[in-house]
């Protein structure tokens, strides 16, 4: 890339508002770099020979990752074949074609090698990556797309939510807006299961909320938190409990509980089982994670009418601090004896030819070669 400011010198805005930096400071380099704009061409992997004009998009899908630099200046991924793997899940839910999930990490590796700058020297900002696959099937039908385009978007971002990075939020919970069911598709990373919920987003914010606690079933139970995990803790067990049925759009996260200091206990819970702890003044933090906000705290909920204040900050909060310093220090890698550091040098140009990342007869490689230590949290790029 052109010699620009580093990502970190500019005023990242909110999670998402934006793909480059507030202030446009830049100094004399090409359009292409500088743009908020893509073309397709640029990005794309097209599966037919002869591409027909004028495609219309019958399925999305994408992944939600972050780059981050460490104190050592070396950019790491956060579990990443973890990504590929629901990716490659999801592709097959929505019929598009199978890719080769190692193959497709390392032209994402490598893609971001390139791009190393846009990673902000920040610790509390990240590079965000959205790998989104597409059918582009000519037809105005519903049927399984023959043309498909995979591509990677990157941007640096800020914090999630407009209060900033660890400043606590409210939910809205009401049980007439469902997004995940029994039976669905809630566990796939499709666009459709993002989409209307924009609507309930409003709606929560009408009611003075910032986001929306998911509820499902007539009693009412807890799944999520807008598009993060959610988490209680308590007094009457020393229990963290983590809530996400198989149905919802779970992703696995690392924490204290891992070290086996807390018992964690993951099981289906009820606004009820929710009001009685409060009541009984056992609930202690309620708090949500995911890639987007990393820890988030929860100070109130909205249900039937009434405000339920949570005493998450009252109690330091205790655990959502070390959940998120646990979670970022293997993310910034200052634990070094937990995060192996893959340091890479001289890499060839790894170019996306559909013929590698979309194996139809050859055996397709399951593994992935950056996971040969099976206790690495992250990968160096």
């Amino acid at each position: 890339m052109a010699n620009i400011e580093n990502p970190s010198d500019f005023d990242l805005k909110v999670f998402g508002r934006q793909l480059i930096s507030a202030r446009r400071r830049w100094p004399i380099i090409s359009w292409r770099a500088a743009s908020t704009t893509f073309k397709s061409t640029d990005l794309q992997v097209e599966l037919n020979k002869q591409p027909k004009k004028k495609p219309a998009v019958s399925e999305l899908l994408f992944e939600g990752m972050k780059a981050y630099r460490g104190e050592d200046n070396q950019v790491r991924l956060f579990r990443p074949m973890m990504n590929m793997e629901r990716m490659h899940r999801t592709a097959h839910r929505a019929c598009l074609p199978a890719f080769d999930r190692a193959e497709l990490l390392e032209c994402l590796r490598r893609l971001i090698d390139i791009d190393r700058e846009w990673v902000p020297k920040s610790t509390t900002a990240s590079l965000y990556i959205r790998p989104t696959f597409i059918g582009t099937e000519p037809s105005l039908g519903v049927t399984k797309s023959n043309h498909a385009l995979l591509y990677i978007i990157l941007g640096p971002v800020g914090p999630y939510f407009p209060t900033g990075g660890f400043t606590p939020v409210s939910l809205l919970a009401d049980p007439k807006y469902v997004r995940a069911w029994t039976g669905g598709v809630g566990n796939y990373k499709l666009g459709g299961n993002y989409g209307p919920t924009i609507y309930v987003q409003n709606a929560a914010s009408k009611e003075g909320c910032q986001q929306v606690l998911w509820l499902y079933g007539n009693d009412h139970q807890v799944t999520e938190a807008g598009t993060m995990n959610f988490f209680i803790e308590g007094t009457c067990d020393s229990t963290i409990k983590r809530f996400n049925p198989p149905w919802s759009n779970e992703t696995k996260s690392a924490g204290p509980g891992a070290t086996g200091e807390f018992k964690v206990s993951e099981r289906t819970f009820t606004m009820a089982d929710v009001l009685k702890g409060l009541k009984d003044n056992r609930v202690k933090e309620i708090f949500g994670a995911g890639t987007a906000c990393v820890v988030c705290p929860v100070n109130r909920i909205f249900y039937d009418g009434e405000n339920y204040l949570i005493p998450t900050m009252e109690n330091g909060p205790d655990i959502a601090k070390r959940f998120l310093k646990e979670l970022t220090d293997i993310q910034f890698s200052r634990i070094i004896e937990h995060v192996p550091i893959i340091i890479y040098a001289a890499v060839h140009v790894c170019m996306l030819f559909a013929d590698r990342l979309f194996a139809k007869k050859k055996k397709v490689k399951e593994t992935c070669p950056f996971e040969i230590r099976v206790k690495s949290k992250s990968m160096g790029l």
